[in-house]
């Protein structure tokens, strides 16, 4: 086998381990599309996406980066690469005219069994909703999002205590393996798809700024999931004398206790941060105060001591 020739399309750091994956394979990247690039980080300096990082680093031309993947000079430049096979992990919604132009399909890798968690946060929602159990999935694209029919799927299940970043890089690699493995699939005519079972259909929504804004009259294993879900990026957020408070960790002391109001600091000495919930107590691991470094608890109230009965709202 001499390997297809393919066009990877992405953007964020969680394509570049199937990009390096495919770059170190049989297969043949003929073409990398990625998203223009942009200003960045607290300088808002203007830097390439990581997936063009990785693909100048490897010397992968051409790069494409079309503010409008309908463009004519975009479409024209992409048909003429020649490729067999387009592969998308982490990029944009597809217009008709760009999944269908290779012979041979566009697909598509999406962090969960799908057809759970359809959208753009699956991993954040995998966590928030305290699933034991997630997967990776590649699909052959068509018009509706996420809803192609199933190539390959593997189940992986959640470390216990896992944040969305930590679930975010064991399935970007764990996906890129399975990337690979479907495109040889493809290649060698073995490949025997099954369509998604509508049924079973759940969203995974864009986080928004609200949703980021913690909430503890809720139990405290459900904010415990809200905060690993959020963690490291946008950050669950409640506000304390005023200002912004992140937390990125955090652990289940007492299920069913009613101990305080809910967001009542009910304890915070030593390397003790302990909060009411409704029910229960949750005691933060990882916090970060506005404009400061996150940091871990004990060193965190060195710095900023908080005072038991004041509430986190």
């Amino acid at each position: 086998m001499n390997g297809l020739r393919v066009v990877f399309m992405g953007t964020p750091e969680f394509a570049v381990p199937s990009l390096r994956h495919l770059h170190h394979s049989r297969h043949t990247i003929v073409g990398v599309v990625t998203q223009p690039d942009k200003p960045r980080g607290r300088g808002q300096k203007v830097t390439p996406s990581p997936v063009k990082q990785f693909a100048l680093e490897h010397h992968l031309h051409p790069i494409l980066q079309p503010q409008k993947l309908k463009d004519p000079d975009f479409l024209k430049s992409l048909r003429a690469l020649g490729a067999d096979l387009f592969v998308v992990v982490a990029f944009r919604i597809l217009p008709e005219e760009v999944f269908t132009m290779p012979p041979k399909g566009t697909v598509n890798l999406h962090p969960s069994l799908l057809p759970r968690f359809r959208g753009a946060a699956p991993i954040q929602w995998t966590i928030i909703r305290g699933e034991r159990v997630t997967g990776v999935t590649t699909i052959f694209i068509r018009k509706e999002v996420d809803a192609g029919n199933i190539i390959l799927q593997r189940e992986i299940p959640v470390p216990e205590g896992a944040t969305a970043g930590e679930l975010h890089d064991l399935l970007a690699e764990e996906g890129a393996r399975l990337l690979l493995e479907t495109l040889d699939a493809i290649e060698e005519n073995r490949v025997r798809v099954k369509p998604q079972d509508e049924r079973l259909v759940t969203s995974a929504p864009k986080i928004t700024r609200e949703m980021a804004h913690l909430k503890f009259d809720q139990p405290a294993d459900q904010v415990r999931n809200w905060i690993h879900g959020l963690s490291p990026v946008p950050g669950a957020h409640a506000f304390y004398r005023g200002q912004q408070v992140k937390f990125y960790r955090a652990r289940v002391v007492n299920r069913e206790t009613e101990a305080g109001a809910p967001g009542e600091i009910l304890k915070a000495e030593g390397s003790e941060l302990w909060i009411a919930c409704k029910p229960g107590i949750l005691a933060v691991e990882e916090i970060q105060m506005q404009n400061r470094k996150r940091l871990p608890v004990e060193a965190f109230l060195r710095g900023f001591p908080l005072a038991p009965g004041e509430r986190f709202t």
